[in-house]
């Protein structure tokens, strides 16, 4: 079973003891967590697709770790006027492990 759960503007498919990294959350290290954002359930039973949600699913994860990525190099130049700007970009994430799919 899987499902596709909406969280921080992006989609996810997640299924059961899967990892993954959102958007940072409101939620430290430890905390549970539920996203109800669910837009589609596949089973054995065949697919749901929400309307635009799912009624009555939901997913219960935990918050495994708190960080912030990979830095991103920004860069402008203008030729032939002498400016250059570099800065840098880390965001932040929140690791969640799924626990359990209701659906």
């Amino acid at each position: 079973m899987y499902v596709v759960v909406e969280t921080g503007g992006k989609q996810y498919r997640v299924s059961e003891g899967d990892v993954i990294d959102v958007e940072m959350l409101d939620a430290a290290k430890g905390d549970t967590v539920v996203l109800d954002r669910v837009l589609l359930v596949a089973g054995q039973d065949g697919v749901k697709v929400g309307a635009p949600h799912v009624s009555g699913a939901n997913v219960t994860a935990t918050v495994q770790d708190v960080g912030r990525g990979r830095k991103t190099l920004v860069f402008k130049y203008k030729p032939k006027k002498n400016y250059r700007r570099r800065y840098g970009h880390r965001q932040p994430f929140s690791r969640l492990v799924i626990d359990k799919i209701q659906a």
